[in-house]
C-alpha cells in the first residue's frame, strides 16, 4: 500500500540477472519509493524486467562492486532520505519489509544506519551454524552519512557519522544458480581478493579515512588480516574449515552444508592463498611497486580501477 511507502531508495547491482530480479525487485517495491538497477550491459532480460516493475535502469560497464557502487551513489540522482543496498539474489522478507515501513520514518536523527540480518540458503536449505548466522550487515544508511569502501572484495559500508541500530527482520541471500555458476564465481572472487591481498602489500590499497567498520565486520576482518593471514595457507585454511565446521557446528547444516562449509569454507580459502602465491612468486623478481603493480593487472587480466568518488555522495 502507498502509506506503507518510505523514503527509501533501493540500489541493485545486475549482470544477466533475469532469474533473479523480478522476486528482489517485488521484495522491496511496497517499500520503496525509488528502486535503481545499475546493470554492467547484461546480455539476458534483466533490463526489461526491471524496468517492467518500475525500476530506473542505469548502465555501465563493471570494475569491481565496490566501484560500481560508488558510482551510482555518485551518478543516480538519488534523492530519498535513505538508502538500501540490495543485491539481486537477495530478497526481503516480509518481516523485515513491515519493519522497515513502521520504523525508518520514527527514527531519530542521531540515527545513520541500520544493520540487517541476512539468512544465507544455499542448495535450498537455510544455512544456520558455521558463523553464518545471525549475520549482521550495514545495508540501510541516511542519505549522505556512509560510503562504500573501496576494495577489490569484502567491501562494506561503513558510516562516516551517527550511530547505527539493528532490525530484528531478515533478508534472505538465496541464489537459484547451480553449483557450476558458484565454484566459477568464487574462483573469480578468490582472483580479486588475492589483488587486494597483493595491492595492500604494495602500498596500492585505498585507505577509508573518517569511517568505521561495524564491530562484527571489524572483529572478523582482524581474524581474517590479522590471525588467519599469519599462518601458511594449506594450514589456515584446513583450520578455518574445521572451526566452522565442528566447534561452530556447521555439521547440523547437513548434506548441504557439508558442500557448503568445505567449498566456501575451505576450498574457496585454500585458492586464495595459491593465487597469492603464484602471483608473489610471478612478481618476487620486480623492485619497483608500480611496475609490480602493472604487471598484476597483466597476469590477472584486470584493468586498474579509475579513481572512485571520495566520501558520501548524493
Amino acid at each position: 500500500m502507498e502509506s506503507c511507502v518510505a523514503d527509501l531508495a533501493v540500489i541493485i547491482l545486475t549482470y544477466n540477472e533475469a532469474q533473479h530480479i523480478e522476486r528482489a525487485i517485488r521484495s522491496v517495491a511496497g517499500i520503496a519509493q525509488d528502486i535503481v538497477v545499475v546493470d554492467s550491459y547484461s546480455t539476458d532480460a534483466t533490463v526489461e524486467l526491471a524496468r517492467a516493475l518500475g525500476a530506473r535502469v542505469l548502465q555501465r560497464p563493471f570494475v569491481t562492486q565496490a566501484q560500481q557502487f560508488r558510482w551510482a551513489l555518485a551518478n543516480a540522482g538519488v534523492d530519498s532520505g535513505w538508502i538500501m543496498r540490495l543485491d539481486a539474489d537477495e530478497i526481503i522478507e516480509a518481516d523485515l519489509a513491515g519493519e522497515i515501513a513502521a520504523k525508518l520514518p520514527e527514527l531519530p536523527p542521531e540515527v545513520t544506519g541500520i544493520h540487517l540480518n541476512r539468512r544465507h540458503i544455499f542448495m535450498g536449505r537455510w544455512i544456520r551454524h558455521g558463523g553464518r548466522f545471525p549475520l549482521y550487515l550495514l545495508r540501510i544508511w541516511r542519505t549522505g552519512t556512509a560510503q562504500v569502501e573501496d576494495r577489490w572484495m569484502d567491501e562494506h559500508i561503513v558510516l562516516l557519522r551517527g550511530r547505527s541500530v539493528t532490525f530484528r527482520g531478515t533478508f534472505s541471500d538465496c541464489n537459484l544458480r547451480d553449483l557450476t555458476f558458484f565454484t566459477d564465481k568464487h574462483n573469480k572472487y578468490a582472483t580479486r581478493e588475492a589483488i587486494e591481498v597483493i595491492r595492500r602489500r604494495l602500498g596500492g590499497a585505498v585507505e577509508e579515512a573518517g569511517a568505521t567498520l561495524p564491530t562484527q565486520t571489524s572483529y572478523k576482518r582482524w581474524l581474517k588480516e590479522g590471525v588467519y593471514s599469519a599462518f601458511p595457507f594449506h594450514l589456515s585454511s584446513l583450520f578455518y574449515f574445521l572451526y566452522r565446521y565442528f566447534l561452530l557446528r556447521g555439521f547440523l547444516d547437513g548434506r548441504e552444508g557439508l558442500i557448503y562449509h568445505f567449498l566456501q569454507g575451505y576450498w574457496y580459502r585454500f585458492l586464495v592463498g595459491a593465487k597469492i602465491t603464484e602471483l608473489e612468486r610471478a612478481l618476487e623478481p620486480i623492485d619497483d611497486p608500480e611496475a609490480a603493480l602493472a604487471e598484476l593487472w597483466r597476469l590477472t587480466g584486470y584493468a586498474p580501477p579509475s579513481p572512485a568518488p571520495q566520501g558520501a555522495v548524493r
